[in-house]
């Protein structure tokens, strides 16, 4: 049986809203599609199941973990000044996005630093000695660095740079990896810093490069037979469900060799569940949800540190095109393929209306090549104003669907709502924004998240 069971999955699927429906603007509008997504299963997310880095050590410090350093003999941050390209200071009273630095993991014990203009930390010799600096776009030796915690304190660091040496805040314009010796931790070592964790992403990047090439493939692959079982799409098929969503990440296309630190093996579960869908009368709708470069900079998009860097270049839309082709030339004979999602969430303005439309309609080329029958599915860019602005490229293509998700759950006016007034607003509210994205001569409409408030909980029978 799986390590969670659906009942399980089921109510964390509710309680986060993964449940959706197609409602159809030129077709039959009484049809409905009900799924659950299958989150957490090939692209990792770590509020789904935690344990999955119970294993990893020094878990604190995986990559896009937000560090912020306050030297105890000057009292003040470290601060990366301008955000970046420049020298590294010690002179902020508070920290924020330049007193934040981004951890990208080499392994348990060696980092390197992105500060918030994606420069690296590093050292350079100059006529004051080592001095620490934010210049370059690339990590190197220079740009590696231990981070060594006091046995006493977990918060109290000292960072020692590959010259072998610590680094010390001299003064508060004056930063420096020269400082020799050990430490006793106290407020007069100008080597020790109070270190607060500002804030950590838990995704595929994160567990698979925390685990590293050894250890990964084997948890992972657990993971993956162990999560998701054939008993878990029986129990679906029989509770009023004719689908289930499922989450993939852009290296599946490279099953079983994918670029580290991915590991392979999810080509072979969602393979799987293709059979299982038959065996249980479900379609299946297969969402890309983490594309190259991180689409929207979080960790369900299996972004490394927070940053989003897909569709700036051609090279990168074709590469997600590529993806989209893989999946639809290996499934679009299955009977139970029902729909491709060709991207999850992208977030505006980082994901361009432009890139976002030249990607869709390449995307749905790819799925057309394969099948005529496949639904197309277009997600809307979050922190857009316009839920129509996909209109004009929808329209005009046959089985074309917009995706839309509805979010309750991260607002605390809903927790002081009993069950059935979120169910009305719902009804009310929410079916009065459906309603401007589903109309009787544009695209089909597709609810791809409705969350509802996290403080409810379902018991299943």
């Amino acid at each position: 049986m799986a390590m969670y069971s659906t009942r399980q999955i089921l109510t964390t699927c509710v309680v986060v809203a993964l449940s959706f429906y197609l409602s159809h603007g030129r077709e039959n509008p009484s049809f409905k599609i009900k799924a659950v997504n299958l989150g957490g299963w090939l692209v990792t997310e770590g509020w789904i199941k935690p344990s999955l880095f119970d294993g990893i050590t020094n878990k604190d410090f995986l990559d896009g973990t937000g560090l912020q350093f306050k030297s105890v003999t000057v009292g003040k941050y470290l601060c990366a000044e301008a955000g970046g390209g420049n020298i590294i200071v010690a002179n902020r009273t508070s920290a924020s996005g330049w007193e934040t630095f981004s951890l990208w993991r080499i392994n348990a014990t060696n980092f390197n630093f992105r500060v918030f203009n994606k420069q690296f930390v590093g050292f350079g010799t100059n006529g004051n000695g080592i001095e620490i600096v934010a210049v370059s776009s690339t990590p190197g030796r220079s740009e590696t660095f231990e981070i060594v915690r006091s046995s006493d304190d977990s918060s109290r660091v000292r960072i020692k740079a590959s010259n072998g040496f610590f680094l010390q805040a001299k003064t508060e314009e004056l930063v420096t990896a020269d400082y020799a010796g050990e430490s006793k931790w106290g407020d007069d070592d100008p080597s020790v810093f109070v270190m607060t964790i500002a804030g950590r992403l838990q995704g595929e990047f994160q567990v698979t490069n925390g685990y590293g090439p050894e250890l990964a493939p084997g948890v992972m692959t657990d993971h993956w037979r162990t999560f998701i079982v054939e008993d878990d799409f029986k129990f679906i098929s029989q509770n009023g469900i004719n689908a289930v969503r499922i989450p993939v990440g852009w290296w599946i296309a490279s099953d079983p060799t994918p670029p580290q630190p991915y590991v392979g093996g999810s080509l072979r579960a969602l393979d799987n569940a293709f059979v299982w869908a038959q065996n249980h009368g479900l379609k299946v709708v297969i969402d890309l949800h983490a594309a190259p470069g991180s689409q929207n900079g979080w960790e369900h998009s299996s972004s490394r540190d927070g940053s989003q860097e897909w569709g700036q270049t051609d090279a990168n839309i074709q590469q997600t095109v590529d993806v989209i082709d893989f999946l639809a030339a290996r499934y679009a004979k299955s009977p139970s393929l029902y729909a491709v999602e060709l991207i999850n969430e992208p977030r505006a303005p980082g994901a361009s209306l432009d890139s976002v439309t030249r990607y869709y309609k390449a995307g749905y080329d790819a799925v057309r090549k394969h099948s005529s029958t496949a639904y197309v599915v277009m997600s809307n860019r979050l922190s857009s104003d316009d839920p129509r602005e996909l209109f004009p490229l929808a329209s005009g293509l046959t089985g074309s669907v917009i995706d839309v998700h509805y979010y309750n759950l991260f607002s605390d006016v809903f927790n002081s709502m009993s069950v059935q007034q979120n169910i009305d607003f719902i009804n009310t509210n929410r079916s009065a924004d459906l309603s401007l994205v589903t109309t009787s001569n544009g695209p089909l409409s597709f609810v791809g998240k409705l969350s509802i408030c996290s403080t409810w909980r379902l018991t299943w029978a």
